[in-house]
């Protein structure tokens, strides 16, 4: 494999340059790509003879299985790591097209390369971390550390803690005293998520509204307003034997056992006054109503009345029937009124009821006048 690996590698950059003169997407150049592939092609050709590492190295999960399988050859002491780093020297001399793992100078004296190497960029070292012995060219150092699971770094959740990256997601969902946690009374109402070490913070500071929360699962039919009283009552008077309880259960039933004995909660002093409120606004409209009615049957009668003047100039003049029928007609509308709740008729509708009443009256005398005047004729 590692002569294959070489061979190839040598050649890698020659047919890459022809191969991809003619393709419209371009192959990867970073070295990882090229020497993953190379091991793919070799580890295809020898699926027979190579089946165990082709399958690892073949399959979806194939930088664990390369790790496990490093670790095994360290163990058994098969093809050391020095040995390994010299192939990978020269694989990325070969394969490196940006020169962006290696270092490409060349010197002319054993004099002139050892005064490079301690400032070359490219010089190997192993990361400081404790608990990590990656190697690595002193220019990825930064990108190295940016992910070295060893790296102590602070607590994502901004608690005073100091642990390692690997460490990092469990902690943070297990012990971190700033992971996000329910209300302990987010069963009866209270939906704040606070941080788990500020929990008896938000009991204090919240504890009038907990208490409200607990009243309006024990008096649900009750106003907001009638209950923030209820709990200035409970305060007031039980704020001691409350303080000191912390867990929802036990408080609930404080909360009843006291509530019971300041006696029945009032809630129907706010019921009248909304039921009272919606009765009035029913007569009003009921009142605008019949207001409307009785105008319009006025509005009828006159018309009709100034249709059947011509008629009643040779009628007799005092019409009983006519103010009769006016008189019945107010009766009727204060008898259908009261019917409907209302205690009396608005003043302005009465008199104007009994301002048709007069006039009807009126009329037959008007019509004397006007037959007892020959000269005005029928002008009326």
């Amino acid at each position: 494999m590692v002569e294959y690996l070489t061979q190839r590698s040598e050649t890698f950059v020659a047919e890459s340059v022809v191969l991809d003169a003619g393709l419209e997407v371009q192959a990867s150049d970073h070295p990882y790509d090229i020497i993953a592939f190379l091991i793919d092609e070799f580890a295809t050709t020898k699926r027979n003879l190579f089946s165990r590492v082709s399958e690892w190295l073949l399959s979806d999960k194939r930088e664990d299985k390369i790790d496990d399988f490093s670790q095994e050859m360290e163990i058994n002491g098969f093809w050391s790591i020095d040995k390994r780093e010299a192939i990978v020297q020269t694989l990325l001399k070969n394969v490196d097209l940006k020169n962006e793992f290696h270092c490409d100078m060349k010197f002319y004296s054993a004099d002139e390369l050892a005064q490079h190497v301690p400032t070359c960029k490219y010089r190997s070292m192993t990361c400081q971390n404790e608990g990590c012995y990656a190697k690595y060219s002193i220019s990825q150092m930064g990108n190295h550390d940016s992910v070295c699971l060893y790296k102590m770094i602070p607590c994502e959740q901004n608690c005073s803690a100091s642990l390692m990256r690997r460490d990092m997601d469990r902690h943070c969902i297990t012990v971190c005293p700033m992971k996000l946690v329910n209300c302990p009374f987010y069963s009866v109402g209270c939906k704040s998520a606070i941080p788990q070490s500020k929990i008896e913070e938000h009991r204090s500071s919240d504890f009038h509204s907990h208490l409200l929360y607990i009243l309006q699962g024990i008096h649900k039919e009750a106003s907001v307003e009638v209950l923030r009283k209820r709990v200035e009552q409970l305060l007031q008077k039980y704020s001691s034997k409350l303080a000191n309880i912390r867990d929802l259960r036990s408080l609930t039933y404080k909360v009843k056992d006291l509530d019971a004995k300041l006696g029945p909660l009032k809630v129907c002093a706010t019921n009248e006054v909304d039921v009272a409120t919606k009765t009035a606004g029913k007569l009003q409209i009921l009142e605008a109503s019949d207001t409307n009615k009785v105008t319009e049957k006025g509005a009828e009668t006159r018309v009709v009345g100034f249709e059947a003047k011509p008629q009643s100039l040779e009628v007799t003049p005092t019409n009983k029937d006519s103010i009769e029928a006016a008189k019945a007609e107010i009766k009727d509308s204060e008898a259908k009124l009261q019917s409907l709740g209302v205690k009396s008729l608005n003043k302005v509708s009465q008199e104007g009821l009994k301002t048709k009443a007069t006039d009807v009256e009126a009329k037959p005398q008007s019509l004397e006048n006007t037959i007892t005047n020959k000269d005005s004729g029928v002008a009326p």
